[in-house]
């Protein structure tokens, strides 16, 4: 004898679908992830300004510790350690200029974050630390990109 779906199960399922349905989804259909708007294709000032529209950037080397080598051996793998809701890491000379952007919460303690990314030339690399308050912090340093790792 099978055992039916308890009223209140059906009704817990078809609410959930009605809501579903509601704000847009269609039953069945699989969800996408929608990656943000990053890896663009486009100059240091189109991508400042879509990412923080006119506000004021800051000076931030007096409170931002910016570990990057000077002189990168390869260009592919450069080490960034920065130290805030969100830190975005931008090099001005690659074709694709906003390298990273990390998203933190206050649970984060300490706002640091480490990665290796890539740039094509020798150029300025930024760490921009947006606050909680919208305040923009800044910090640049010119990193020397040399070919087969000749620190010269």
């Amino acid at each position: 004898m099978r055992n039916p779906m308890p009223r209140r199960a059906v009704l817990k399922t078809l609410g959930a679908l009605g809501l579903g349905v509601a704000a847009g989804l269609e039953p069945g259909a699989r969800a996408h992830a929608q990656a943000p708007s990053f890896g663009q294709n486009e100059s240091v000032q189109d991508a400042m300004k879509r990412l923080f529209g006119g506000k004021t950037i800051k000076d931030g080397s007096a409170i931002i510790k910016f570990d990057i080598p000077l002189i990168a051996e390869n260009g592919s793998v450069v080490p960034v350690a920065s130290y805030v809701k969100y830190i975005y890491i931008v090099a001005d000379k690659n074709r694709i200029p906003v390298v990273t952007r990390v998203t933190l919460a206050p649970e984060a303690g300490k706002a640091s974050v480490g990665a290796n990314i890539r740039l094509g030339e020798t150029g300025e690399v930024r760490a921009i630390v947006e606050q909680s308050d919208g305040t923009l912090l800044q910090v640049a340093r010119e990193v020397k990109v040399t070919v087969g790792g000749c620190g010269g």
